[in-house]
């Protein structure tokens, strides 16, 4: 992955001069918020993208003042470099050290996970982001948490709302987040009611680099089948498109429908033009005044436009503001949830609003199609549609 989108990470790097020690912005001692996230290691393009979309939220909501009434705010950050139990620490370092009144992060669902017991021992608000496990606000949930990133189940609704009939295969990573996506990709085409059939599922280790036997195994499997046959492939990183799409997969009737990924990876899919698929965010899709700013903004200061990541740290910036200018004199945590329960905010998809049941932030996705004519180096993906968060039956299963 790093290969891919070093030169995003270093344009970050590069404009907020991020140091290895924790970054404080703004003086002052009135609101405290801690972004937790894994800047350093394999997700660190993530981070920094989430980061950015952070601050470049609070500065656009605040109008460059970074004050939410009259009250200065100071942002600080925490590179848990995707380590659950540094992820644990920091969480318990910012809510008892730094006495932060709400924190953000993280970039691992695995260090999420293990960060969500540290919100309810200290009773602090904690809005996930980017981390996208269902568990999060299923069965390791507690009332404390609040998750602005879509889930597991949010993607695969979406996907899933595509596949009307036919015949599926699943290619993912083999570990947590892929075979919780893998699941969740199953349920969803029970739960639209798609006629489509899933024909087999292959893992592969993400440090993968030889895709050709778990292909081949799937293309055995859906060549035979009905049609349409595609393969879908969920994968974090440098995805594996290319490398199926040489093994001539059109040969048995099958398309490659890939899940959405970071702009630099998008890239490299300029051959597979016509291809479809479903992503969270695409900077060209959304028409609101929040998304013009962004893609404005980060254009002018970075030369490219704004990424999946960069629209999830602005959408986490939203709800922050949204909470703590709808309760500014919380005196704790409870009073928080008790705020942001049912909470809309403004994102650059549009406004989201936290379930009250679980508190998973409600959203649109998007249907995609890899464009033929591409008019500049970003200009990579056309809309087929926006899928509405109605069409999208998100199940609550947090046991409250």
């Amino acid at each position: 992955m790093n290969h891919l989108i070093k030169p995003l990470a270093v344009a970050i790097v590069a404009a907020f001069a991020v140091s290895a020690a924790p970054t404080v912005y703004a003086q002052g001692k009135d609101l405290k918020i801690a972004l937790i996230a894994g800047k350093t290691g394999a997700l660190e393009a993530y981070a920094k993208e989430t980061e950015t979309g952070f601050m470049m939220g609070l500065e656009y909501l605040t109008g460059g003042t970074m004050q939410i009434n009259g009250r200065k705010i100071k942002v600080i950050v925490k590179d848990d470099q995707s380590k659950p139990d540094l992820s644990r620490t920091l969480l318990a370092e910012a809510y008892g050290d730094d006495k932060v009144d709400i924190a953000v992060g993280t970039t691992s669902s695995g260090s999420a996970i293990a960060m969500l017991p540290v919100a309810k021992e200290y009773k602090k608000v904690l809005i996930v982001e980017p981390a996208v496990a269902d568990a999060i606000t299923q069965e390791k949930w507690n009332k404390y948490i609040f998750r602005t990133a879509r889930s597991s189940m949010q993607d695969a609704l979406a996907a899933a709302s595509t596949f009307k009939s036919g015949s599926v295969g699943f290619l993912a990573q083999d570990y947590a987040f892929g075979r919780d996506a893998i699941e969740a990709g199953k349920e969803a085409l029970k739960t639209t009611g798609s006629k489509a059939v899933v024909v087999h599922e292959e893992y592969a280790p993400a440090t993968t680099t030889d895709f050709t036997a778990p292909a081949q195994r799937l293309f055995d499997k859906l060549k035979d089948k009905p049609q349409p046959r595609v393969l879908q492939i969920v994968w974090a990183g440098p995805n594996p498109m290319n490398k199926i799409a040489d093994m001539k997969p059109e040969r048995f009737g099958i398309a490659l429908a890939p899940g959405g990924n970071i702009l630099p990876v998008m890239k490299t899919w300029k051959n597979f033009a016509g291809t479809e698929g479903t992503i969270y965010y695409y900077y060209a899709f959304p028409k609101n005044k929040m998304n013009d700013w962004l893609v404005a903004e980060h254009t002018k200061r970075f030369k490219m436009p704004p990424d999946m990541f960069t629209a999830g740290g602005m959408a986490a910036a939203g709800a922050v503001h949204a909470a703590l200018s709808k309760a500014p004199n919380a005196k704790n945590g409870d009073e928080l949830v008790a705020a942001m329960e049912g909470l809309s905010f403004d994102t650059p998809k549009g406004r989201m609003n936290f379930r009250k049941e679980d508190h998973q932030a409600i959203q649109p996705m998007y249907h995609f199609r890899i464009k033929k004519d591409q008019k500049h180096e970003w200009d990579l993906l056309e809309l087929v549609r926006e899928i509405p968060a109605s069409e999208l039956p998100l199940p609550v299963r947090n046991k409250r």
